[in-house]
């Protein structure tokens, strides 16, 4: 099964983001994939809160939400959309929401990113803090779709491998990440992080990636990838939009963990009489 990573370089300006999402989403479809991933904050790459506020939606309904529902259905693909800003009772910030859409239309789940970037970047004049716009999320999630159980993360959760274990737990067939990684920590960390999660859990990768320069003044890191269960990158592409298709062989992992039983010598983090 072909699976595929959106690469994108997203503006400030909802509607021609969707339009250039829209458009690699086809390219994906037409390179025979059955399930597409879209970054972080593809809709919008906000200079300031406002703005982000300003194009939150409700969950299960708005422009963001419908063209990804519409596209899936029409192009027969699983999407997880990742991430979108929608609104949480009560709150002035928005959640940080992974949304997934199957082949008919309709919407499998929503993940919302856990782990917050509240960092200065080290040797880098950036500093982010994304609490100030954002609500974390609480819950590991592992969402059931026609093309197997997906485990979702976004951007800075690769550095916490305790939630992938959990999605592994979980029974996940697939990691999605979906990132706006910076340039300094991408050059740095981002094949290591990537590798690392796929292959000390013997399961797929696929990461979706920001790249370029950005209105708002941020340059992102690219590398959208497809890492297979034994820690090879089955493809990538470094830099520029596009897409990266390549296979998912669910067989073969399922193989290899037979044979290679790591997850089940596990110690730390088992019960010990």
């Amino acid at each position: 099964m072909k699976i595929a990573a959106v690469q994108m370089t997203s503006g400030t300006q909802v509607g021609p983001n969707l339009e250039q999402a829209r458009a690699l989403l086809e390219q994906a479809a037409a390179q025979g994939a059955k399930l597409a991933v879209l970054p972080e904050n593809f809709a919008i790459m906000a200079r300031r809160e406002a703005e982000r506020q300003a194009v939150a939606e409700d969950d299960g309904d708005g422009p963001i939400q419908r063209m990804l529902a519409r596209s899936a259905q029409e192009l027969g693909l699983v999407i997880v959309g990742g991430t979108i800003p929608l609104r949480v009772p009560g709150e002035r910030r928005v959640a940080p929401a992974s949304v997934v859409y199957g082949p008919d239309g309709l919407s499998l789940g929503r993940y919302d990113k856990i782990h917050l970037f509240d960092v200065n970047v080290p040797d880098a004049a950036e500093s982010h803090r994304e609490s100030a716009g954002f609500v974390p999320g609480r819950k590991v999630t592992v969402i059931d779709t026609p093309v197997g159980r997906l485990g979702i993360a976004v951007c800075y959760d690769l550095r916490f491998p305790e939630q992938f274990r959990r999605m592994a737990e979980m029974g996940a067939d697939c990691f999605i990440v979906s990132a706006a990684f910076t340039v300094p920590t991408g050059e740095a960390h981002w094949e290591v992080l990537t590798r690392a999660r796929a292959l000390e859990n013997l399961c797929h990768l696929v990461v979706s990636a920001q790249v370029g320069e950005h209105e708002n003044g941020r340059r992102t890191y690219g590398h959208s990838a497809v890492i297979d269960h034994w820690g090879r990158i089955a493809g990538a592409l470094p830099s520029g939009t596009g897409v990266v298709v390549a296979e998912l062989d669910l067989e073969a992992q399922a193989r290899v963990r037979r044979e290679f039983p790591v997850l089940e010598h596990r110690v730390l983090g088992r019960i010990i009489d």
